[in-house]
């Protein structure tokens, strides 16, 4: 064949990170800032506005000598909806192909370190394996929780033909860091720390309310936000309470004190509201203090209903971080009975196993999570505990906790049983923490939760609720009214509230997604479960490395996992793009698949 061909211009892509702002304000608060935090005496007990002295200043852009540079693939090398980790010397980021273009992002998950490379990658944005986060390809925002932080995103500054290479470039904090807070507004409110009215309250600082008053300031409010709660300590991560129960407070910690400050979102510890004034918009501390606010989110979650014996010292409930302490050192070496085998019991269980002397766990049902993941999942899990010395007293409850000079020394059981306790956990008996609502004119049902709609808006104008004290419409199970008390979920709702305060008129449509470790293990759950009439496996559960189906009539409602991700994320994804997954099609793979392979699960259709 005669006749001249140019040789093919070959293809070079460039990715560059320009980082706006530092990434947290870790500077010492200036002495000569504009005031110290003001304090106001309740019961003896100071408590502090923790307010904004002096911000973080933005970091400049990078200069030349603080970037690197690296070619870290052939441009073919990835196929469109494929993820690599790639080296930059510096660090690894994650590099993703979608739509014919490449885009570079921090590589783990801001959360708790997962690696997104084995994740799932779909309608633009990459879902985490453990938590369920996502993040936008083409921005790195977090989208989805749980988590605060958002990751570093390596922008395209140039794009040339030339080596068919596809060059990264990035700033070396930003690869040594992995993680983005979003840029944020600052409280301009002159009155701020020193007068008795606010422009947004937060009853709670759990996950809700930490996200609502973050979100406000990333939307650019300005005004002033006050965020109170009955802990003693600044936002904290919960779920780790029970998981790792000697962990300390300040391990714990969600954000820095200096954030709070930086952002002018002021906390107040230790504080009780005990009236809510919605006429007059103003709330009632315990010790008498007033505020007046603007708009109201209220997210006062839940608390445990008392139970005879419960005032003795060595019987517990785990709300706090010195509770899950004291449990851990007078557990030591000795006999701890634990009562309710639910997510929060189990946990504790397995974490006291190798410290106490024996560890017994009291329950009404037949198996552990049977109302939740079904009895066929609940005796695996089961096993597995009693293989590590767990002994359960199933089918039965606590009718007395027995003590001597106030300590305790016996728990007796409905059955007669008598079981040696020097340490009782309650992990049973959760209520939504709304007594205080009760004369509000604020709608409660007949369970004391606070009934809101898609956007967390209450019966009250300018209120809102979040958290484990509401019922809220479940878009994807047909706005079915539900409770669900999830980490995730609170996160999810303290925003779409933010976002409705600011008339953004947001609602509610997150997956629920939620995690447990046991004995170096986790389990992976993603969807609303309740009222499920079948299971489908897939795996092995005497090996714990399995998928579960929970079904209702023709379609998945909820799926859980161990050993066998990211299906869960894989799951979650699908169900969030609005798709049914029929009960048939899961029939054919478990019938068919031997291999474990999920890729029908990203097929369109049913």
């Amino acid at each position: 064949m005669g006749g001249c061909f140019s040789k093919p211009k070959p293809v070079e892509l460039k990715i560059e990170v320009v980082l706006p702002e530092k990434e947290r304000g870790k500077e010492e608060l200036s002495a000569s800032g504009k005031g110290s935090p003001r304090a106001y005496q309740g019961n003896g007990t100071a408590r502090h506005f923790h307010t904004e002295e002096r911000l973080p200043t933005p970091h400049p852009y990078p200069s030349p000598q603080d970037c690197v540079e690296a070619a870290v693939c052939h441009v073919k090398d990835l196929e469109n909806g494929q993820m690599r980790e790639v080296e930059l010397g510096w660090g690894k980021v994650l590099l993703v192909k979608d739509n014919g273009e490449f885009h570079a992002l921090g590589h783990k998950c801001p959360h708790y370190g997962a690696p997104l490379v084995k994740g799932v990658l779909s309608r633009g944005r990459v879902r985490c394996p453990w938590h369920g986060a996502c993040f936008n390809i083409s921005t790195g925002d977090l989208e989805d929780f749980p988590g605060l932080d958002s990751l570093h995103k390596f922008q395209p500054l140039q794009v040339k033909i030339e080596k068919e290479k596809v060059y990264v470039r990035a700033s070396k904090q930003a690869l040594q860091l992995q993680r983005r807070t979003k840029v944020m507004a600052k409280c301009i409110s002159p009155s701020a720390g020193y007068s008795s009215s606010t422009n947004v309250l937060i009853v709670g600082a759990g996950a809700a309310g930490l996200v609502c008053a973050e979100t406000l300031r990333q939307e650019g409010f300005s005004d002033r936000i006050v965020l109170c709660t009955l802990d003693r300590h600044l936002p904290y991560d919960r779920p780790k309470l029970s998981k790792s129960l000697d962990t300390q407070p300040e391990q714990l910690a969600l954000r820095p004190k200096e954030f709070f400050r930086a952002y002018g979102i002021e906390v107040l510890t230790e504080a009780q509201v005990v009236t809510v004034d919605v006429r007059n918009k103003k709330v009632v501390f315990k010790d008498g203090f007033k505020l007046e606010y603007s708009k109201l989110l209220l997210a006062p979650g839940s608390r445990t209903l008392s139970c005879k014996g419960k005032e003795m010292e060595n019987v517990f409930t785990i709300r706090t971080p010195e509770d899950a302490n004291r449990v851990v050192r007078l557990a030591r070496g000795r006999n701890v009975v634990i009562v309710g085998a639910g997510f929060l019991g189990m946990e504790v269980a397995a974490y006291l196993t190798e410290k106490a002397h024996s560890v017994s766990v009291v329950e009404l049902e037949e198996t552990p999570f049977r109302r939740f993941l079904g009895e066929r999942v609940g005796r695996a899990l089961m096993k597995m505990f009693e293989n590590n010395r767990v002994k359960f007293y199933m089918q039965t409850e606590v009718s007395e906790l027995r003590g001597q000079e106030g300590k305790l020394k016996e728990v007796v059981l409905k059955s007669s049983k008598v079981v040696r306790a020097d340490v009782c956990v309650v992990g049973i008996g959760a209520v939504a923490a709304t007594g205080f609502l009760r004369q509000s004119g604020i709608g409660l049902d007949s369970r004391g939760f606070i009934p809101v709609n898609k956007m967390m808006q209450t019966n009250v104008p300018g209120v809102f609720a979040a958290g484990d004290a509401v019922t809220f419409p479940l878009a994807w199970r047909n706005n079915r009214k539900v409770n669900i008390p999830h980490w995730q979920m609170a996160h999810a709702q303290g925003r779409v509230a933010a976002q409705n305060m600011l008339a953004q008129e947001a609602e509610m449509n997150t997956v629920p997604y939620l995690w447990t470790a046991m004995f170096g293990k986790s389990l992976r759950y993603a969807g609303y479960g309740e009222g499920f009439d079948d299971v489908i496996i897939q795996g092995d559960l005497e090996e714990l490395k399995f998928v579960a189906f929970y079904t209702k009539g023709d379609e998945v409602i909820a799926v859980a996992s161990m050993n066998y991700d990211p299906i869960v994320s894989k799951v979650a994804e699908v169900l969030a793009s609005g798709r049914a997954i029929r009960k048939r099609e899961v029939e054919l793979f478990v019938l068919h698949s031997k291999t474990g392979d999920m890729s029908w699960l990203t097929g369109k259709g049913s």
